[in-house]
């Protein structure tokens, strides 16, 4: 009998569909957020029933410790070289399979990670899919030193872009400056829409002081959406996003 705690069962669905892929021998790279979190349970519980032999690496220093709690084997990404496949979550995700992530302020960490992996496998909820990225806030990880001139050059930037009248709000945990595992702060970009994610994510990486931000353009392979019902739609990038699969089930 499954151990697994009650979850959303959407989330638990996709999660079971992703770690059905998992190989014994295999390097995996996990990802960070609630859906992720979800997918480290049910793979514990998979490796414990099966006796998987795994090396994986984490994303953020919250999924180390949830994974290990539940005696999953935690390396550094430098430790274990390439990954054979990375499995997250994500908070938006278009028909190109193009991302946003970062509301668990772990982008940085799983942008490197997915990079390198042979396979960056996303697990979401319908209400993830989206037809244009944006609505959800861009995250930006920025140095604190020079905070405020990195602030106003992003704004620039969103200017030239035509995105100059939206929030570019600093992110708070409770009453404090939310600070990411590598000790920096995140600004988030309020632009319901980006018409133009390239061109975002080009400008972004050219500014002194940004770090990385959290659009994924490209590295999506697979993502695995699953619905309420416990099913699952996959959807590969090559192929897009069909609508009718989702039709009556985002949110």
């Amino acid at each position: 009998m499954s151990t697994t705690p009650a979850h959303d069962p959407a989330k638990l669905a996709a999660a079971r569909a992703a770690v059905a892929l998992v190989q014994d021998g295999m390097k995996l790279g996990l990802g960070t957020g609630s859906t992720a979190s979800i997918m480290v349970e049910v793979l514990a519980e998979r490796v414990k029933a099966e006796g998987l032999s795994l090396r994986c690496a984490a994303t953020s220093k919250a999924t180390a410790d949830l994974a290990e709690s539940l005696g999953l084997r935690i390396e550094s990404l430098d430790q274990i070289g390439w990954l054979d496949m990375t499995i997250d979550g994500a908070d938006e995700v278009d028909p190109d399979l193009h991302l946003i992530k970062g509301g668990g302020g772990a982008h940085l960490r799983e942008k490197i990670v997915a990079a390198a992996s042979d396979r960056m496998v996303v697990i979401a909820d319908p209400g993830k899919v989206v037809d244009q990225l944006g609505q959800f806030p861009l995250p930006v990880e920025v140095l604190q030193f020079g905070f405020e001139t990195t602030r106003t050059l992003i704004r620039r930037a969103l200017s030239d872009l035509g995105l100059g009248d939206h929030d570019v709000l600093q992110r708070l945990k409770g009453d404090d400056y939310w600070v990411t595992d590598e000790g920096n702060w995140i600004l988030d970009l309020h632009l319901q829409a980006i018409p133009d994610a390239p061109a975002l994510a080009h400008a972004l990486a050219a500014i002194p002081g940004v770090v990385e931000q959290g659009l994924f353009l490209g590295m999506c392979e697979l993502a695995i959406i699953g619905k309420p019902d416990g099913t699952v739609v996959k959807l590969n990038r090559s192929e897009g996003i069909d609508a009718d699969l989702l039709a009556g089930e985002r949110t």
